[in-house]
């Protein structure tokens, strides 16, 4: 099987010249033994054109596993020139419930109904419609309906029986659950005990009720940090009844932790929409612009405050360290915000521990800020600064690095609260305030000393 590391870039140019001659057959062969994931990589680094020639060569279930592998606007791409009768016998009759309501959900509203029209098995199409329904940030948009059930009351030969027939249509077993006559999650059914019972013991002595489940309704990070803790490959869902109504896999979730981690890595970095490296100018222009005028904002102020203050005299000596200041707030704002952030994430934050928190977060900060205080002293007295600028510029970075941990803590924990992603507090919103607020604290205190 071909890997990753083999798709350079005579590769690709090889299959380009085969692609441009219509070789369909010699290029068959050459990806006959290549994994799905790696041909979703071939194809988002070839010609729209390309792509579409080359997806197209591949026959059910490839063409299946291939488009649920392609990022968003390549998949978009390709769906474009599919008709809704096509997409749903070559591609969604050969997905999971999951993937394919992925896929249909990126369609256009009226492309939608048309695609679950023309799917033939009516509990597939049932199974889709109804996974659609769910918010997209909840535990039932995660699921896939495909498991295997077992009822309680049945012998370990009717449970072998049944299983086989509900094997036949899902790719991958991960666990057998039991339910009852009414659909409630009862438990877990261990294959070893399944093999070694005798065939006329029933089901119900040898559940394992020792079952973790989450509803529908579960937030998606809810989920994953369940699945997490509890080491889990797979979690089923029920509804407020413990009806069993899907299950939700690793590779599910962890699909959703790096969507989540790529979201937040741009929202720290001050780019407020999901953008992808070969969107157009506009797009990435219109991510990025809001955070550079509100940096923008923030040097306008920070030079009115400069202005505040007649910096003549000793006064001038302070413009020398501004930089040192600004930089070292907006270092401590941030990596006081990422902590409280990444327990925000983990869950980590609960109400009776959040006092201890913040204590030591100001205790860490009181620790480091004496440090950089003393040493600042130190070496602004070696080059020969005076006493008095020396101890105003100590003082004043103790207090700025006090202030932007505090800061730092405070401001994610409140955008929580207001349901706001609190990854925003990792990025230019806390540099900036700190650099306003930091240059504010610096020439008041420098004021007042000299």
């Amino acid at each position: 099987m071909l890997n990753k590391f083999e798709l350079d870039t005579k590769f690709i140019d090889d299959l380009e010249l085969l692609i441009t001659e219509k070789d369909s057959v010699t290029i068959a062969k050459k990806l006959k033994e290549v994994h799905p994931a790696d041909i979703a990589d071939i194809i988002e680094q070839l010609s729209e054109q390309n792509a579409q020639f080359l997806f197209e060569i591949f026959e059910n279930p490839k063409s299946a596993d291939i488009i649920v592998e392609l990022e968003d606007d390549v998949r978009e791409s390709i769906l474009s020139v599919f008709t809704p009768k096509k997409i749903a016998k070559v591609l969604i009759d050969h997905l999971e419930s999951d993937d394919a309501a992925d896929v249909i959900a990126e369609l256009p509203q009226e492309k939608k109904a048309k695609v679950l029209s023309h799917i033939k098995n009516k509990v597939q199409a049932d199974d889709i419609s109804d996974l659609l329904t769910y918010s997209e940030d909840s535990a039932g948009s995660l699921m896939a309906k495909e498991l295997v059930k077992v009822n309680e009351n049945w012998t370990i030969l009717k449970c072998l029986k049944e299983m086989r027939k509900q094997a036949e249509k899902i790719r991958n077993i991960h666990t057998i659950y039991v339910v009852d006559d009414n659909n409630k999650l009862l438990g877990l059914l261990s294959l070893r005990k399944l093999l070694v019972i005798e065939n006329s013991t029933t089901i119900t002595s040898i559940i394992n009720r020792n079952i973790i489940s989450v509803k529908t309704n579960k937030n998606n990070e809810d989920v994953a940090n369940i699945m997490n803790k509890y080491d889990l490959i797979v979690i089923p869902v029920v509804d407020e009844n413990d009806t069993l109504l899907g299950r939700i896999t690793i590779d599910d979730i962890l699909d959703f932790v790096k969507e989540e981690a790529e979201k937040d890595y741009q929202m720290a970095s001050g780019i407020s929409e999901d953008v992808e490296a070969n969107d157009n100018i506009w797009n990435i222009t219109r991510a990025r612009l809001p955070w550079l005028l509100i940096g923008l904002t923030g040097g306008i102020l920070g030079a009115k405050i400069i202005g505040m203050f007649d910096l003549k005299n000793n006064l001038f000596e302070l413009a020398f360290f501004i930089p040192l200041i600004t930089a070292m707030g907006g270092n401590v704002g941030v990596q006081s915000a990422a902590i409280v952030v990444q327990g925000l994430a983990n869950n980590n934050f609960k109400a009776n521990n959040i006092s201890n928190k913040l204590l030591k977060e100001l205790g860490v900060a009181i620790f480091n800020g004496l440090i950089c205080s003393t040493i600042i002293l130190l070496v602004t007295l070696l080059i020969g600064c005076s006493m008095a600028i020396s101890i105003t510029v100590s003082i004043s970075l103790l207090s700025v690095i006090i202030f932007a941990a505090l800061f730092g803590t405070f401001i994610p924990l409140i955008l929580e609260k207001y349901k706001i992603d609190p990854a925003l507090a990792t990025g230019p919103f806390i540099t900036t305030i700190n650099d306003i607020l930091g240059l504010l604290i610096y020439f008041l205190i420098g004021h007042k000393i000299l």
